[in-house]
């Protein structure tokens, strides 16, 4: 078993609230909102939240530090089902025991209403979709329209008392160790925590007396948002038997733009210019995310410059400034040219003075 403070990531002489601090940022990474189908990930969310189910706990960690491994459950009343000492939380033993810690909710996405980790007590399941926006909707911000298909209960279908749990909603699993009978609680998995059971169920639903619905959908796109953002819309998920329905949570996805690329809330461009403006400098008008703008080049730019144009990137998530736009200036050299305008360039060259061009020995 490894050391429960290098799970954590803290040392001994580490405070309450460190171990706290350290574990809601263990808890956001790992979460499974943010890791869907990662087994790997769940099993370090888990082992995160057994570690700090001991050290948040002062005599659980007083005899941790003693005993180790073996003193995790000692002194526990088996009655209660105490945690550690081999025995695994579950994720709605994590999810009850420990949600209260974050201080409103650890696993809110960034733009508010919690999503609660899959399946719980009392609750359907979460519709998971992704939601493709182009870079001009991400800069101003959307409201979409999207079609949906959930489960809901079909009309007509008969409710009973499940016979697994008796309609607790749970069961209790009794595990017995060295250190005497340990308890824990999880999850009925034929009700699936609702408690209750179909019984005969109408025509066209499935084996669960559920039916096929579908909806449409308003979706307010905040402005700002970018790729691998999600938000949670509360109960417009599935429902359960009893009519309880889990999220749906929104996964962003943005297309990709023709010329722009980007880099957190900037923007970046490039353009070819040609070699006059270059030299003479003058003002051009490139587009933006935000609409077409003038730029200012300057006399004798270099390519490969980048100029910088502030507040033209996107906004900023919650806050009222925008990221800038960089643009990075090429140099177009033309490849064909008319006697003319060759004779100008050759009379242009003469007046120029000559590139020095420094030279250094090179051993062969």
């Amino acid at each position: 078993m490894r050391d429960l403070y290098d799970v954590i990531g803290v040392s001994k002489q580490a405070s309450q609230d460190e171990i706290k601090k350290a574990y809601r940022k263990l808890a956001l990474k790992y979460h499974p909102d943010k890791n869907p189908d990662d087994n790997e990930a769940e099993v370090k969310f888990k082992e995160a939240a057994e570690a700090y189910a001991v050290l948040s706990d002062q005599q659980k960690r007083s005899r941790y530090d003693q005993f180790g491994h073996a003193g995790v459950g000692m002194g526990d009343n088996p009655g209660q089902g105490g945690f550690g000492g081999g025995v695994h939380m579950s994720m709605d033993d994590i999810f009850s025991q420990f949600g209260d810690i974050f201080g409103g909710s650890p696993f809110e996405s960034i733009f508010g209403g919690g999503s609660r980790g899959g399946r719980q007590r009392g609750r359907g399941s979460d519709i998971r979709i992704k939601l493709k926006i182009s870079f001009e909707e991400i800069a101003k911000g959307i409201e979409k329209k999207i079609k949906i298909k959930r489960s809901v209960l079909a009309e007509g279908a008969e409710l009973i008392t499940c016979p697994t749990c008796q309609g607790q909603g749970q069961v209790t699993t009794v595990q017995n160790t060295i250190l005497g009978q340990m308890r824990s609680a999880s999850i009925c998995p034929h009700c699936e925590g609702s408690g209750k059971r179909v019984g005969n169920r109408p025509p066209g639903s499935g084996p669960d007396g559920m039916v096929k619905k579908e909806e449409t959908i308003k979706i307010k796109v905040p402005a700002g948002v970018e790729e691998g953002n999600y938000m949670t819309l509360n109960g417009q998920g599935n429902e359960d038997v009893s009519g309880h329905p889990g999220d749906l949570i929104v996964m962003f996805e943005e297309e990709e733009h023709p010329y722009f690329v980007r880099d957190g809330e900037h923007v970046i461009l490039e353009v070819n210019i040609s070699y006059p403006t270059a030299v003479l400098g003058g003002k051009i008008e490139i587009p933006t995310v935000d609409g077409k703008a003038g730029l200012k080049i300057p006399v004798g730019i270099q390519s490969g410059q980048v100029l910088r144009m502030k507040g033209k990137g996107f906004p900023r998530i919650r806050t009222r400034s925008n990221g800038d736009q960089l643009v990075k200036v090429q140099i177009d050299t033309p490849k064909k040219l008319s006697k003319e305008a060759k004779k100008t360039i050759e009379s242009l060259e003469k007046t120029l003075k000559p590139i020095e061009i420094p030279f250094s020995k090179i051993d062969l």
